[in-house]
């Protein structure tokens, strides 16, 4: 690259190095255009072509904007492959060409910020309870399966503290102040949605290894028929053992428990905010809390704050 200035009659003042960044930066990031050319045009009413002249040079084969443009689009190429390869349910859900449209508006909007693609989506699901229109008819569907799917990559990789031993639980009281382990991540839903995420990606990882996501192919591909999936309240945890994830299905009461432990709440006052408005018989309620309390240790789900 050059800060060099071609065919223009007047050279432009020098650009420091950090100018050059920016404006490269600003490029780079620019949408493609429907057919995954460069923008003609920079986001303030400029000829990108005469933009690219005064900080890249050309070759022999390359004029300055073809060569900003190879850029540009492997930007871009890369951070949607990005998301479909984190959310390759809510692809299949809302078909390749709906999901790149979302994609693409939601990257204007959250544009990377990180040496790692790891956080990309992380603010996927509310940027679409916002923008309900890029979902289409499936929208609520798509949220719990956006849903689902971040709660994978936050359980795959979020710390794990030293868990409470069984030992340690017997000796809690009504004031223990708890703490959910990062990896261990709540849903609440609105479909009884898992089972499909699941399925789509096995699907997927059988797909992908006879071809991967192809930009080329989108344009052609329509939302597919789904399973049909039962619009009811459920609640799920996503949780890691041994590096690798899984998804448990909580009743009510639990999950409202486990909820308010990763609220703050002592341990008395998570109890009782577990078991408001429920239908179970007091009676039950001693067994039931015993069986959480064994299957928190078992998968070492909960720490004492120090």
């Amino acid at each position: 690259m050059s800060a060099a200035t071609r065919g223009s009659t007047e050279n432009p003042p020098r650009m420091s190095l950090l100018e050059i960044q920016r404006t490269m930066a600003t490029a780079v990031m620019m949408p493609l255009t429907p057919s995954e050319d460069m923008q003609p045009v920079t986001p303030d009413g400029r000829d990108m072509h005469a933009v690219a002249e005064t900080f890249i040079a050309p070759n022999q084969q390359l004029t300055a904007f073809e060569r900003l443009e190879l850029y540009n689009r492997q930007y871009w190429y890369r951070l949607l492959d990005a998301l479909a390869d984190d959310f390759p349910a809510l692809r299949a859900a809302l078909g390749p060409q709906r999901f790149e449209a979302l994609s693409v508006a939601y990257l204007g909007a959250y544009p990377s910020r990180s040496f790692s693609l790891r956080n990309l989506g992380s603010s996927l699901i509310p940027w679409m309870a916002e923008h309900p229109e890029h979902s289409g008819r499936r929208h609520r569907l798509a949220l719990d399966v956006a849903r689902i799917e971040w709660a994978f990559v936050e359980a795959f990789d979020n710390a794990q503290h030293k868990p409470l031993t069984t030992d340690q639980i017997r000796t809690l009281s009504g004031d223990s102040r708890l703490s959910l382990q990062p990896h261990v991540r709540l849903l609440a839903l609105d479909h009884a949605a898992v089972d499909l995420v699941l399925a789509l990606h096995r699907r997927q990882r059988r797909d992908s290894s006879e071809a991967g996501v192809r930009h080329e192919d989108s344009s052609d591909a329509a939302e597919e028929k789904l399973p049909r999936v039962s619009h009811r309240p459920s609640w799920v945890v996503a949780h890691r053992v041994d590096n690798s994830v899984y998804y448990r299905s909580l009743m009510r009461e639990e999950f409202l428990t486990l909820a308010a432990i990763e609220s703050g709440y002592s341990l008395g006052e998570a109890l009782e905010a577990g078991f408001v408005g429920t239908r179970k018989s007091p009676s039950r309620w001693p067994k039931m809390v015993e069986q959480w309390f064994a299957d928190w240790a078992e998968f070492g789900w909960i720490y004492e704050n120090s």
